[in-house]
């Protein structure tokens, strides 16, 4: 996917989270170890969120692989270390498709 086809969906999922009660905190956390699509904050839980999108929802999922996730979680480390949080926190995926946004959270593998 395209970068300009990528912050697309980001900014799609942005929008999904703010209107159902989340703060999105920061977009396009780097460390040496990934990236953060989306940090976002609700309920006193914070949300490492990975943005995928796909023609269909299927495809998209498909796209979270293990080492994606463990690059995710790596990354969600450096963040919560850097920033001295101790917190409760999950990481999520919103999955964009033509049609629909689906908010997964809690993911592993």
């Amino acid at each position: 996917m395209s970068r300009a086809k990528g912050n697309v969906a980001e900014d799609k999922a942005s929008l999904f989270l703010l209107e159902n009660g989340y703060t999105i905190l920061q977009r396009n956390f780097y460390s040496r170890f990934g990236e953060i699509d989306i940090i976002a904050y609700k309920d006193e839980v914070l949300h490492f969120v990975e943005v995928k999108s796909a023609l269909d929802y299927e495809l998209a999922v498909q796209n979270i692989t293990k080492s994606k996730l463990s690059k995710l979680i790596r990354t969600g480390d450096v963040y919560l270390k850097k920033n001295a949080l101790n917190v409760d926190y999950m990481y999520d995926a919103v999955i964009v498709t033509p049609e629909n946004i689906c908010h997964l959270q809690n993911i592993t593998l």
